[in-house]
């Protein structure tokens, strides 16, 4: 029988087995403090985790309207998944979905540490598997260049700095002097070369932030797509994947068109 919320029991096995005691996980909240990527997005609906100073949060967002047009709609179930239709976004060609995913990390949301992006390492690791298994690819977020929004506590809505096009030294110098970077990504730039926008699926999505090697916070959501993945993964298949992933080799590269 079909279920779309079986993969909740992966989010609950990842908090719980983080040993984070007093962490703070908020549902469908804010980020600090503002939306400062593109333009006209709303801050709301994400999935935030809070611990030790350190701010993770992560939403699925309906990409493109039946126009093209791109639009403050996140589908959230209220417990850190997020629902959406399989398909192609309208207006666009495959393997572009309907859906995409939004992150947020700040390495001082709570101004109690003064700790800049560049002092923790942090990861994006992307479940590629749209059935019942994890087949997890991890992004070191400032291994490279990226376009990432950056700012502080204090930045407008909106008014995230990007480094040039493949400016690398500049993006280091942002992630050297800030603590809030933000981006809107597409699946298909990140998940294999095989992904299916028009397959029901259930796609895993995590944050987690490290230091000298001891993971800090990690935050997860689920992306459910039609009517999900089918079966309950194996307790060892959530074991591996709640643990922090570890002894994954993670992949740097660049801008993604």
């Amino acid at each position: 029988m079909k279920n779309k919320h079986f993969k909740s029991i992966l989010v609950g096995a990842t908090l719980a087995m983080s040993s984070f005691a007093n962490a703070g996980l908020m549902y469908d909240a804010n980020v600090t403090n503002n939306a400062i990527f593109g333009s006209g997005n709303l801050n709301g609906s994400f999935t935030v985790m809070q611990e030790d100073g350190i701010e993770l949060g992560l939403r699925g967002k309906l990409r493109h309207n039946a126009s093209g047009s791109a639009e403050n709609t996140f589908n959230s179930n209220g417990d850190g998944t997020y629902s959406f239709d399989a398909g192609v976004a309208p207006t666009q060609s495959a393997p572009t979905a309907v859906w995409s995913f939004e992150w947020s990390i700040n390495s001082d949301f709570d101004g109690s540490t003064g700790n800049h992006l560049d002092d923790y390492l942090f990861e994006l690791i992307v479940d590629n598997d749209a059935g019942v298994g994890v087949s997890p690819d991890t992004y070191d977020l400032f291994g490279g260049y990226y376009d990432h929004s950056i700012g502080t506590n204090a930045t407008a809505q909106g008014a995230g700095d990007e480094a040039a096009y493949l400016d690398v030294a500049g993006f280091q110098t942002l992630a050297a002097n800030n603590n809030l970077a933000q981006n809107s990504w597409k699946p298909h730039w990140f998940f294999d070369a095989g992904f299916d926008p028009t397959v029901d699926g259930t796609y895993d999505i995590s944050l987690r932030a490290s230091s000298n090697g001891q993971l800090v916070a990690m935050n997860t959501i689920q992306i459910i797509v039609g009517n999900g993945a089918v079966e309950v993964p194996e307790p060892s298949t959530l074991a591996f994947f709640a643990m922090g992933l570890v002894g994954l080799a993670s992949r740097r590269f660049g801008k993604k068109a």
